[in-house]
C-alpha cells in the first residue's frame, strides 16, 4: 500500500507531576481525537483551561470520518479551524442512487444561495484533526496537549474525579473539577467506571478500501444498490483530497476480516468496479462492522461522555464525527459558565437532555439506513427493490429509499431550556433550532450572520419599526441590557435614530432578504440566541421581562428551581 500522507509526530514532554504530588485542573480531556480537540478549543475560548490526555502521539491512521456537514463546519470556522478544512477538503451536495447498471434518482443538499459553508466536505480525518491540534496549539495559557499519557485508574467522585495516568516517565495522579471522556467507542473510561451502552450490533461487515488514482468520477455522493459489478451487495463511492478515493464495500455477514484486508483480494474487487484499463494504487483498507447504541445517562459524577464514548452510530449518513462536535457545542458553553459560577451545575443535565434526543434521532436514521442497505429477509429485500425500481419515475418512493439520511443537526425540541412564542411562527427556527446562516452588511461592509454570534447570548431584533414603536421597544432593549451584561444586540435595519443610541448593539443590513426570510421577520420580532448559537426564544412582541426570563431559562436557573422544588416536596 502507499502512503499519500505522513502522520506528523507531536513531542512528549514529561509532565510536571511526576517531580511533585497530584497536579489539578479545572478540565481534563481523555482523548485527543474530533471531539476531544474540539472540546478543549471550545473550553478556551470560554476561558476554561484543560489538560488534554491521549496514550498516542500522532493523528488517526486512515480516512475514517471524512464527511464533514454543514453545522460541522459552522462551529469549526468558529473555532478558528473551519476555512482551512474546507479549502483542502472535496465540497460537494449532490448525491446520486444508483440501482444495478442505473441511476434511479438524485439528490441536491443545498440548493439555496447565501450560505458561507457548503453541504458537505470530504476530508481524510486525519488532516481534521491535525489541524485541530494546530488549532489547539494556538492556545498554550489554557490547553496543555500531553501526549503518551494513558489512564490507567480513575476515581469519580460527586465533587470531582482522580485519574491515575501511566507515561513513559512514570505514572502521576491528577485531579480533576471535570474530566470530559472522549476516548472513543471502546472507551477505557466507559469500562473503568463499569458503564455500559445500550443498543443493537449489525452483524453485517464492510470494507473501505482508500484508493489513489486519477479518475473522472464527479465530486458527488454515489451510492449502489446491487450493481453488476458487486451482485447482491451495496456500494459507496467519495472523493478526498490527494486524489484519494473512498470505496465501500458490503461483504455480508460471514466475510473474513482478515482475508478481505488483504491486497490481493481487494484489487480485483476495484477493479471490477473501476474496469481493466484504470490504474490505482490501495492506501488504506479496514473491515468493520458497527453498532448503533448509547449510554443512557452521558454524566457520571464529574465525567462527561462527548463523542463517539457516549454514542455510536452506522456510518450511513455522517453522523458520528458530526454528532460528536455538534454534542461539544452544546456541553462547552454550558461548563464554562458552571465552572465560572454564571450558572448552577444544574445546566450541565440539559447536555444530557438535549445530546440524549441528538443520539437518539442519530441512532434512529442510522439503524433505519442500516435495515434498507441490508435487507434481512427475502420480503423484505424484495420491498426494497420494489421501492428502488419505483424511485425512478415516482417521487413517493424515492422517500423510501435510504441511503443513508445525510446528517443534520438536532433540533432540542422539549428543552428545559427553551421558551417563547410557538404559534406565531412557522417551525422553522423554533426554540431548540440550529441557527440558519445569511449574507449580512455591517457598516458598509458584507460579512455572514453566523460570524456575528460569537460565544456568548445575543439577542436579534427586527428594528426596522416605525417612530410610533421605538420608543418603548428602546426602553424594552435598554432594560434588557442592563439586567443582562453578556447579551449583545443585532439590530436588523435600517432602524430610527432611538435605537441607534442603544449599547452593545450592532446594525445589520439584510440587502438581499436572505436574514429576514429565514426568520420569518416582521418589524418588531426577536431571537435570543444561546452561545452556541441554538435558539433559546423568539418572540413577535419583545418585552424586558421575556426576554430576561428566557436567558435566566436558558441558563438553567429553572433547572435548579425545580430540583428545588422536589427536594421541598420530597421533606415534607
Amino acid at each position: 500500500m502507499v502512503r499519500t500522507y505522513r502522520n506528523p509526530e507531536f513531542p512528549y514532554t514529561p509532565p510536571p507531576e511526576l517531580e511533585g504530588g497530584p497536579g489539578r485542573c479545572p478540565v481534563a480531556i481523555v482523548g485527543a481525537g474530533p471531539s476531544g480537540l474540539t472540546a478543549a478549543i471550545d473550553l478556551a475560548r470560554h476561558g476554561v483551561a484543560s489538560v488534554v490526555l491521549d496514550d498516542n502521539n500522532t493523528v488517526s491512521i486512515g480516512s475514517r470520518a471524512i464527511c464533514f456537514a454543514k453545522r460541522t463546519l459552522e462551529i469549526l470556522d468558529r473555532l478558528g479551524c473551519g476555512e482551512a478544512m474546507v479549502n483542502k477538503g472535496v465540497t460537494w451536495q449532490l448525491g446520486k442512487v444508483f440501482f444495478h447498471d442505473r441511476e434511479v434518482y438524485r439528490f441536491n443538499l443545498l440548493p439555496e444561495e447565501g450560505h458561507r459553508m457548503p453541504a458537505f466536505i470530504n476530508l481524510q480525518q486525519y488532516y481534521a484533526e491535525e489541524y485541530l491540534v494546530r488549532r489547539a496549539q494556538a492556545f498554550p495559557e489554557q490547553i496543555d496537549l500531553r501526549w503518551k499519557n494513558r489512564i490507567t485508574g480513575i476515581d469519580s467522585r460527586p465533587d470531582g474525579t482522580r485519574l491515575t495516568v501511566d507515561t513513559p516517565d512514570g505514572d502521576y495522579a491528577l485531579d480533576c473539577d471535570y474530566v470530559l471522556a472522549a476516548d472513543g467507542a471502546n472507551s477505557g473510561i466507559r469500562d473503568m467506571l463499569g458503564l455500559e451502552c445500550s443498543g443493537q450490533v449489525f452483524n453485517d461487515r464492510f470494507l473501505i478500501a482508500d484508493v489513489v488514482m486519477k479518475a473522472e468520477f464527479p465530486t458527488e455522493r454515489w451510492f449502489w444498490f446491487d450493481p453488476p459489478f458487486h451482485p447482491g451487495q451495496s456500494v459507496l463511492l467519495h472523493k478526498q483530497p490527494d486524489d484519494v478515493w473512498r470505496i465501500d464495500f458490503q461483504l455480508g455477514p460471514d466475510a473474513d476480516p482478515d482475508e478481505e484486508k488483504k491486497e490481493e483480494n481487494i484489487r480485483p474487487r476495484v477493479q471490477a468496479m473501476l474496469g481493466d484499463d484504470v490504474d490505482f494504487q490501495l492506501e488504506w483498507a479496514s473491515v468493520y462492522t458497527f453498532r448503533c447504541r448509547k449510554m443512557d445517562s452521558f454524566i457520571h459524577n464529574r465525567v462527561l461522555f462527548i463523542g463517539d464514548a457516549s454514542a455510536q452510530v452506522s456510518p450511513f449518513g455522517a453522523r458520528g464525527a458530526n454528532g460528536g462536535i455538534q454534542g461539544v457545542e452544546n456541553l462547552c458553553w454550558k461548563l464554562g459558565r458552571v465552572i465560572h459560577g454564571e450558572a448552577p451545575e444544574e445546566l450541565l443535565a440539559s447536555y444530557d437532555a438535549e445530546r440524549q434526543h441528538g443520539a437518539a434521532e442519530n441512532i434512529g436514521h442510522s439503524t433505519r439506513a442500516t435495515d434498507f442497505i441490508t435487507p434481512k429477509t427475502p420480503t423484505i429485500r424484495a420491498f426494497r427493490d420494489a421501492a428502488l425500481q419505483l424511485s425512478e419515475h415516482y417521487p413517493f418512493a424515492r422517500a423510501l429509499v435510504n441511503s443513508g439520511r445525510l446528517s443534520r443537526p438536532c433540533v432540542y425540541d422539549g428543552s428545559p431550556l427553551n421558551t417563547g412564542d410557538s404559534d406565531a411562527f412557522p417551525s422553522l427556527l423554533r426554540p431548540g433550532s440550529p441557527p440558519e446562516d445569511a449574507p449580512v452588511t455591517v457598516h458598509g461592509q458584507q460579512t455572514w450572520w453566523l460570524h456575528l454570534l460569537g460565544d456568548r447570548f445575543h439577542l436579534l431584533v427586527d428594528g426596522r419599526v416605525g417612530v410610533d414603536t421605538a420608543d418603548g421597544l428602546a426602553d424594552a432593549l435598554r432594560a434588557v441590557l442592563d439586567a443582562v451584561p453578556e447579551v449583545s444586540l443585532r439590530l436588523v435595519g435600517p432602524v430610527p435614530h432611538v435605537l441607534r443610541q442603544l449599547p452593545r448593539s450592532t446594525i445589520v443590513e439584510d440587502p438581499q432578504g436572505y436574514l429576514a426570510a429565514r426568520h420569518d421577520l416582521r418589524p418588531g420580532t426577536a431571537y435570543l440566541f444561546r452561545p452556541d448559537q441554538h435558539v433559546a426564544a423568539r418572540w413577535r412582541e419583545l418585552t424586558a421581562g421575556r426576554v430576561i426570563d428566557a436567558h435566566n431559562r436558558a441558563l438553567g436557573h429553572s433547572l435548579r428551581t425545580s430540583q428545588e422544588e422536589r427536594h421541598a416536596a420530597a421533606g415534607a
